[in-house]
């Protein structure tokens, strides 16, 4: 029986091509989407994500998202040094800046300075060079991606200078940080240098990392550090989630990526119900035929679900690979979509879903087959 309804199908090879092209093309729109939505939110907190030495972020009480800061006073520094269960705090800075190079490229980057003393704040990979480099006279250290940006068709090399409003400094180390939300140029450097390339004015502290001295406590002690100093003290893990939260309330990205997500859905639904119902009225004589030698509407709701099972298995394998493909080659050849993968819950999600596209689609269009009446088949 499964065997006949297979040759049923793949005899109309057209309508059998049309399934299988609605349901690749929906899964590969909802998961291409959809993974670079959560690429984009894990881009917001990726600062926060790269200092991996510290477990407490202290900052202004108004400060929503690692990509605003307000500054602090010098003084906050030595407070959170001063509460019971902090082991260590380090400032760190964050601000806009722009760059050019002596060939006359213009671009706009993320300047992060860390403690001159500890070097904490950097990430751990490093392509060229070392962290130690970054304790040379106007060294700073930058993102591959940015580097290409800087220096578009060159390999990666040390040595290069470059200004930092008319300041300036050199690469001494190229470092593999995440791409961050607002630019795709990160500069690394000492606390003490970024405030000389920026002079954002008095108060240029925009965050103090702190570690707990009993990692079990971090939540003890951040509320003691807001308790103490009235600023503003979460763990990592909570500064990671609100600026996520506050790029999902405070931009146009969610409600842009879920209406084509939507109209992904709606594509699928679109094409495999109208494919599928068009699939079954020409073949209704067929049914009918089966109906009038004896076979019930179960056994024909089997073979029809059989058939929807076929021709949605081959498309979300192929949709699937499709997606694939895409984050695999530009995630290594283009920077501006480096971070960007397709996540196995994705694929998860969007297979339940080609599910429910396929057999809501098959049992609406059913519904025909098990009302026919066997006597179609003798009439002309």
């Amino acid at each position: 029986m499964l065997r006949t309804a297979l040759r049923m199908l793949l005899g109309d090879t057209t309508k059998c091509l049309g399934l299988v092209f609605g349901v690749a093309l929906s899964t590969l729109l909802v998961c291409q989407q959809v993974s670079i939505f959560f690429g984009l939110l894990g881009r917001a907190s990726s600062v926060v994500r790269d200092v991996r030495e510290a477990d407490i972020w202290v900052m202004d009480p108004s400060v929503k998202t690692v990509d605003a800061p307000f500054p602090l006073r010098d003084t906050a520094l030595q407070r959170v040094r001063g509460v019971e269960g902090v082991a260590w705090a380090v400032p760190f800075f964050r601000a806009n800046v722009q760059v050019r190079t002596r060939e006359g490229t213009l671009e706009n980057a993320i300047i992060l300075g860390i403690d001159d003393a500890s070097l904490v704040g950097v990430p751990d990979a490093f392509l060229l060079g070392s962290i130690d480099d970054l304790t040379m006279p106007d060294s700073i250290a930058v993102n591959p991606a940015g580097f290409r940006l800087l220096f578009p068709g060159q390999d990666l090399d040390l040595g290069r200078v470059i200004e930092l409003n008319d300041q300036r400094a050199r690469i001494a180390a190229i470092v593999d940080a995440s791409p961050a939300f607002s630019a795709n140029l990160t500069i690394y450097t000492r606390y003490s240098l970024a405030t000389q390339y920026t002079n954002n004015g008095r108060n240029q502290l925009s965050f103090v990392l702190a570690k707990a001295a009993d990692p079990a406590e971090r939540d003890a002690v951040a509320a003691s550090i807001a308790e103490q100093t009235g600023l503003k003290a979460v763990t990592s893990d909570q500064f990671r989630l609100e600026s996520i939260i506050y790029i999902l309330k405070n931009t146009g990205i969610p409600v842009s990526f879920g209406t084509v997500v939507f109209l992904g859905v709606l594509i699928g639904i679109a094409i495999v119900g109208l494919t599928f119902n068009q699939f079954i009225s020409e073949n209704l004589r067929q049914y009918a035929a089966l109906k009038a030698i004896g076979v019930r509407n179960g056994r024909l709701l089997l073979m029809t679900l059989f058939q929807a099972a076929f021709v949605g298995a081959i498309g979300y394998g192929l949709g699937l690979f499709a997606a694939s493909q895409f984050f695999n080659w530009p995630s290594k050849n283009v920077d501006a979509l480096r971070g960007f993968y397709l996540l196995p819950e994705v694929a998860i999600g969007v297979a339940v879903m080609a599910i429910v596209i396929v057999f809501s689609s098959t049992i609406l269009s059913m519904r025909r087959v098990l009302v026919v009446d066997p006597a179609t088949v003798f009439r002309g």
